[in-house]
C-alpha cells in the first residue's frame, strides 16, 4: 500500500483514476490492482492503461516484488524507467508503450528480471542502442520496441532467444543487416524492421520459418533479388510487407504457394519481368505493385489477372506506374465485386477499356489515367454508384462523354482532360450533387455550356473547360459556384457579355476566360471578388473603359486585360492593387497619361504595347512625354486669377494659423495624435486619442484584454470610427520595455506599405500621453473574432472557458494558404521585400471564417532601404530576430536575415498545426527537436504523431460516410503532401529549404 501510494502521489491524475486509492478501501479493490491468489494483500498485476496519467513512475515500484504484469500503456509518463525495476524477479510482461519516456533502456535494470516474457516499450523516446542483454533473457516470447530513437544494429544476440515470436523494431534508426541467426528461431512469427536504415539482403533462411505470419522491412535501404522460393516454407505468412526498397529481379512465382497472404506489398521498388500468372492464384486483400519496372505486353503476361477473378476477397489492387502494355483482358470485369480501389494509372495499356468493368460495383476509386486507352467509354460505366473518384485523364477516349455519368451521384471527383471527347456535355452531370472537383479541358466537346454544371454548388476545388470548341454565353448560374477555387474557361468560342452574377464567386482565387469572344465591357462587380489573384480575360472582345472598381481589388496578383478593344484612360485606381506584379494591357485601344505612383513605380512585368496614343508613366517604358494639358491663354487666365487670389488667401491662412495655435493651446497632450507614426503610416488613416482608446476599451480593463505579447497587450475595443460603433482590436505596447519604441515604429512602416487579404489590416495609431502624462503608443487593429492560431492548437494552456471544437482537415490546409500566401507578397511581390523575422501560430489571427490573417510586425526587416533598416532592430541584445523554436537556426549564428528565416518558421508553423505539439514542448529534448520528430514519422508512422484532434475530428466526419476508410485514406495522402513540404521549408541549411514561391 505504502508503495502504490507513493507511486500516486508523484502522478498528475486529472481524470480521477486513481481517486480510490486511499486507506480506506481494501488494497485489492483499488481500480487497476489485482492482488495474488496465492499470497493474499501482495499485488500481483498493476493496469493503468488509458488513464490519463502523467508524471515519473515513483522508484516505489520496484517494492511491489510480487509484481508480474506491469502495464502503464497509454499515458503520459515522462523521464527515465527508474532502475528500482530491476528488484522485480517475478515480472513476466511490461507494457510502456504510448508514453513519453527517454533515456537509455541499458541503464533500466530489466536486464535483472530474467523471467521476462514480454516487453512492450513502442511509441516512446528511448534512445541508445537495442540492448544485447535481451538475449540472456531465455523466456522472451515478445519485444516491442517500435517508434523510439534506438540507433545501432539488431542485436546478434537475439538468436538465443529459442521461444521468441515477435520482433518490433520498426520506425527507429538502426542500421546494418538483419542478422542471419533469426532464421533458426523455430516460433518467429511476426517481424517487423520496417522504417529503418538496414540494408544488405534479407537472410534466406528467414524466409525457411514455417511459423512465420507478418513480415515488414518497408521503407529501408535493402537491396538484393526475391529468393525464386520465397514462398514455398512459409504456409501461415499473411502479411508481407517489401515496399520502399531496392529489391531487383522478378517476381518469384512460388509466392502462390504462400495460400494465407492477405497484403502483398512489394511497391517502389525495381522488380521487373512480368507478374507471374500464379501470383492471381494468391487471393490477398490487398496487393500492390506500384511503381516498379513490370512490364506486360501479350494477353499470355496479362493472365494474372485472369486468375485474380476468383479472388473474392481483393479489396485493393493497384499496378500503377509500371511498364505494362498491351490490351487490359476483358477478365478484369470478372474481378471481385467487393474491389474498392483498381489504380493502373501511369502506364502504357493500350486498346478499349473493357465493357465489363462496369460489374466492379464496389469500386470507391478507378483510377487510371495516362495511357494509351483508344475508343469510347463505356455507358456502361454509370452502374458504379458507389465511386467518388474517377480518373481518365490523358488517354485517346474519344466519341461522346457517356450520359451515365449522372448516375454517380457520390463523386467527388471527376477526371476527364487530355482525351478526344466531342459533342455536348451531358446534361445529367448536373446530378453530382457531392463534386467537389472537374476536369474536361483538352477535348473536343460543343454546344452550349450545361447550366446544370453551374448549379453544382459543391465544386469548391476546380472546375476546368478550357481548350474545347464550347460556344455560347457563360451563364448566370455561374454565381452558384460560392465554394469554387479555380475555374478556367479559356480557349472556347464562348461570346456574350460576362454576367454580373459572377461577382458572385468569391472564393475563387484564380479565373481565366482567355481566348474567347466575350463582349460588352468588363462589369465593375467583378471588383467584388476580393480573393481573387490571378484574372486573364485577354484575347476576346471586351470593350468599354477599364473600370476604376478593379483598383479595389488589392489581393490580385497578375491581371491580363491584352487583345480587347478597351479605351480610354488607365484608371489611377489601379496604382493601389499593392498585390499586383503582372499587368497586360497591350493590343488595345487605350490612350492618355499611364500612372507612375503606386505598383506602377516598379513596372518589370507590365505590358502596354499596342496602344500608340498612351504617354508619361514610368521611364522605362520609354512613352512619348503627355503633351501640356492647357494653352499660354489659359495659363495667363489663370496666372492673373492667382495674383489676385494670393494676397485673400494668405489673409485667410494668417487667421487659420492664428486660430489653429490658439485652439492645440486649449487642447490636452492626452488628446495629442500628431504622431512618429502618422510620419511613416500618412495622413489618410483615422485619428484617435487615448481618451478614445481608454473609453472604447473600459480602461483598458482586464475583461478586454485579448492577449499579451513581447512587446504589450492587445485589448478588444469599440470604437467609433466614420461615424458607425466598430469592433477593433488595440495593441497597447509596453513601453518600459526595451526595444518597444523600436517595435512601434517597426510595425507602423511595414503595415503602412502593404495590404493584402492574408495580412493583419490596421486601421490607425496613436502616439500621445496617457492621463498620466506618460507616452503612449498603440496600434489599432481590424478585430479578429477568432483569436490567434495558438489558442485553437493549446486550447488547454489558454483560457478555459474558450469553447474551441478544434480545426478540421479543411480548416488547417486553407490557414496553411493563408499564411504563405501572406508570405509571397511580402518576399516577392512587395518591393522591396519584407521579412516578418516572427511567424509563429500566436501571430496568425484568424477571422470570422477563420481566413488566416498574419500580425504582429514588431520585428519585421524591410530589405535594400537602409534607413528602414536602421529603424527595425530586434530588440535582443545578440541581434536574433524571432522566438526559440521558431527562429532560423541561421540567425543564431550571426547569419543575415532572409526570407529563408520565414521560410523555415513556416516550416515549424506548419508542423505545429498538423502534429499539435509546439516545437517547444517538453518532449523536444535530448536532442529531439519538432522537425526530427516528424521526419522520423515520415512516411510510414506518421498518422502516429498527427494532431489526435484532427484524427477524431476526420474520424468522426469518416464514421458517416460509407466507407470511412477512404476518407481517412485520403487525410494520409494530405499529411504525406503537408508534412513533406513543411520538412522541406524546415531544413537546417537555408540553401536547401523551398522557396515560398513554390
Amino acid at each position: 500500500m505504502d508503495a502504490l501510494l507513493a507511486f500516486k502521489a508523484s502522478l498528475s491524475d486529472q481524470r480521477g483514476a486513481l481517486a480510490a486509492w486511499n486507506t480506506t478501501a481494501a488494497l485489492c479493490s483499488w481500480p487497476g490492482v489485482t492482488c495474488s491468489l496465492k499470497h493474499k494483500h501482495r499485488v500481483a498485476v498493476l493496469n493503468l492503461t488509458s488513464g490519463g496519467l502523467a508524471g515519473k513512475i515513483a522508484p516505489s515500484v520496484g517494492n511491489l516484488t510480487f509484481l508480474k504484469i506491469l502495464d502503464l500503456s497509454q499515458n503520459k509518463f515522462h523521464g527515465e524507467m527508474p532502475s528500482s525495476i530491476g528488484y522485480l524477479s517475478r515480472l513476466r510482461h511490461i507494457d510502456l508503450s504510448g508514453n513519453s519516456f527517454h533515456g537509455d533502456v541499458n541503464n533500466a535494470g530489466l536486464n535483472n528480471c530474467t523471467g521476462l516474457e514480454a516487453i512492450n516499450l513502442d511509441f516512446n523516446l528511448f534512445t541508445g542502442n537495442i540492448p544485447a542483454w535481451l538475449g540472456r533473457l531465455s523466456k522472451l516470447k515478445i519485444i516491442h520496441l517500435e517508434r523510439n530513437n534506438f540507433t545501432g544494429i539488431i542485436p546478434p544476440s537475439l538468436t538465443n532467444l529459442s521461444e521468441l515470436e515477435q520482433i518490433y523494431f520498426g520506425k527507429n534508426h538502426l542500421h546494418g543487416a538483419i542478422p542471419e541467426g533469426l532464421g533458426s528461431l523455430g516460433s518467429l512469427a511476426y517481424v517487423s524492421l520496417g522504417l529503418n536504415h538496414l540494408s544488405g539482403t534479407i537472410p534466406t533462411a528467414l524466409f525457411n520459418l514455417s511459423s512465420l505470419v507478418g513480415f515488414s522491412v518497408a521503407a529501408n535501404e535493402l537491396d538484393g533479388k526475391l529468393p525464386s522460393d520465397l514462398g514455398d516454407h512459409v504456409p501461415h505468412l499473411m502479411g508481407l510487407f517489401l515496399g520502399l526498397n531496392s529489391f531487383t529481379g522478378s517476381l518469384p512465382a512460388s509466392l502462390v504457394n504462400a495460400t494465407q497472404i492477405r497484403f502483398l506489398d512489394i511497391s517502389f521498388n525495381n522488380i521487373t519481368g512480368t507478374v507471374p500468372p500464379e501470383i492471381g492464384m494468391l487471393c490477398p486483400e490487398v496487393l500492390n505493385f506500384k511503381s516498379n519496372q513490370l512490364m506486360e505486353t501479350t494477353a499470355q503476361d496479362w493472365e494474372f489477372m485472369t486468375f485474380l477473378t476468383n479472388c473474392t476477397r481483393l479489396r485493393f489492387l493497384s499496378i500503377q506506374a509500371n511498364m505494362l502494355g498491351g490490351m487490359l483482358p476483358s477478365s478484369v470485369g470478372n474481378l471481385s465485386a467487393h474491389l474498392q480501389q483498381f489504380i493502373f494509372g501511369f502506364n502504357k495499356i493500350s486498346g478499349k477499356l473493357p465493357f465489363g468493368i462496369s460489374n466492379l460495383v464496389g469500386l470507391n476509386v478507378l483510377d487510371f489515367p495516362h495511357n494509351q486507352l483508344t475508343g469510347v467509354l463505356p455507358d456502361s460505366i454509370g452502374r458504379l454508384n458507389l465511386l467518388q473518384q474517377l480518373y481518365f485523364n490523358n488517354n485517346q477516349f474519344s466519341g461522346s462523354m457517356p450520359s451515365s455519368l449522372g448516375n454517380l451521384t457520390r463523386l467527388l471527383v471527376l477526371s476527364a482532360g487530355s482525351n478526344k471527347f466531342k459533342g455536348a456535355l451531358p446534361t445529367g452531370l448536373g446530378n453530382l450533387q457531392e463534386i467537389t472537383e472537374a476536369d474536361f479541358s483538352n477535348n473536343k466537346f460543343s454546344g452550349t455550356l450545361p447550366k446544370e454544371i453551374f448549379n453544382l454548388s459543391t465544386l469548391s476545388n476546380t472546375l476546368d473547360l478550357s481548350n474545347n470548341f464550347l460556344v455560347g454565353s457563360l451563364p448566370p448560374e455561374v454565381g452558384s459556384l460560392t465554394k469554387l477555387t479555380y475555374m478556367y474557361v479559356s480557349m472556347n468560342n464562348l461570346s456574350g457579355p460576362l454576367p454580373d452574377t459572377l461577382s458572385y464567386c468569391q472564393s475563387l482565387i484564380e479565373l481565366k476566360l482567355d481566348h474567347n469572344y466575350f463582349n460588352s465591357t468588363i462589369p465593375s462587380s467583378i471588383s467584388k471578388m476580393q480573393g481573387l489573384t490571378f484574372l486573364n480575360l485577354s484575347k476576346n472582345a471586351l470593350s468599354g473603359v477599364v473600370p476604376q472598381e478593379l483598383g479595389l481589388m488589392d489581393g490580385i496578383q497578375e491581371l491580363y486585360l491584352a487583345h480587347n478593344y478597351l479605351y480610354g484612360h488607365i484608371p489611377e485606381s489601379l496604382q493601389n492593387m499593392a498585390s499586383l506584379y503582372r499587368l497586360d494591357l497591350s493590343f488595345n485601344n487605350l490612350d492618355g497619361k499611364v500612372p507612375s505612383q503606386g505598383v506602377f513605380s516598379n513596372v518589370t512585368g507590365f505590358l502596354f504595347e499596342g496602344n500608340s496614343r498612351l504617354c508619361g508613366g514610368n521611364s522605362e517604358l520609354r512613352l512619348p512625354p503627355c503633351p501640356p494639358l492647357e494653352s499660354m491663354e489659359h495659363k495667363k487666365k489663370r496666372h492673373f486669377i492667382i495674383a489676385i487670389a494670393i494676397p485673400i488667401v494668405g489673409a485667410i491662412l494668417c487667421l487659420s494659423v492664428m486660430l489653429v495655435f490658439f485652439t492645440r493651446r486649449k487642447e490636452t497632450k492626452a488628446q495629442s495624435t500628431s504622431t512618429s507614426g502618422f510620419q511613416l503610416m500618412g495622413d489618410n488613416y483615422p485619428r484617435v486619442t487615448y481618451v478614445e482608446l481608454a473609453q472604447g476599451t473600459g480602461g483598458f480593463a482586464t475583461a478586454n484584454l485579448i492577449g499579451r505579447g513581447m512587446h504589450g497587450s492587445v485589448y478588444k475595443c469599440h470604437l467609433l470610427l466614420n461615424n458607425m460603433m466598430t469592433t477593433v482590436a488595440v495593441k497597447v505596447f509596453d513601453l518600459q520595455q526595451t526595444g518597444c519604441s523600436k517595435s512601434f515604429l517597426a510595425e507602423c512602416e511595414a503595415l503602412s506599405k502593404v495590404r493584402h487579404r492574408n495580412l493583419i489590416s490596421v486601421i490607425t495609431c496613436c502616439s500621445s500621453s496617457d492621463s498620466s502624462q506618460n507616452d503612449f503608443k498603440a496600434l489599432v487593429f481590424e478585430f479578429m473574432p477568432n483569436g490567434n492560431l495558438d489558442s485553437w492548437l493549446h486550447p488547454d494552456v489558454h483560457d478555459a472557458s474558450r469553447q474551441l471544437q478544434g480545426l478540421t482537415l479543411m480548416q488547417r490546409l486553407n490557414i496553411a494558404v493563408d499564411i504563405v500566401d501572406a508570405l509571397d507578397y511580402l518576399h516577392n511581390n512587395w518591393e522591396p521585400p519584407i521579412v516578418h523575422c516572427d511567424l509563429k501560430p500566436s501571430n496568425i489571427l484568424l477571422n470570422e471564417d477563420l481566413v488566416a490573417h498574419v500580425g504582429n510586425f514588431g520585428l519585421a526587416k524591410i530589405l535594400s532601404e537602409p534607413a528602414a533598416e536602421q529603424l527595425i532592430n530586434s530588440n535582443s541584445s545578440n541581434g536574433i530576430r524571432g522566438t526559440i523554436g521558431y527562429v532560423a537556426p541561421e540567425y543564431g549564428e550571426g547569419g543575415q536575415v532572409s526570407s529563408r528565416g520565414d521560410v523555415y518558421s513556416f516550416g515549424c508553423a506548419i508542423l505545429e498545426l498538423f502534429i499539435g505539439k509546439a516545437p517547444t514542448h517538453d518532449m523536444f529534448r535530448d536532442g529531439l527537436t519538432l522537425q526530427k520528430h516528424a521526419k522520423d514519422a515520415f512516411p510510414g508512422m506518421l498518422m502516429q504523431i498527427v494532431d489526435p484532434v484532427l484524427l477524431s475530428i476526420e474520424e468522426a466526419s469518416a464514421s458517416s460516410l460509407l466507407d470511412g476508410s477512404n476518407t481517412m485514406e485520403h487525410t494520409s495522402n494530405a499529411m504525406f503532401s503537408v508534412i513533406e513540404v513543411a520538412l522541406s521549408c524546415s531544413k537546417h541549411a537555408p540553401t536547401k529549404r523551398m522557396c515560398i514561391g513554390d
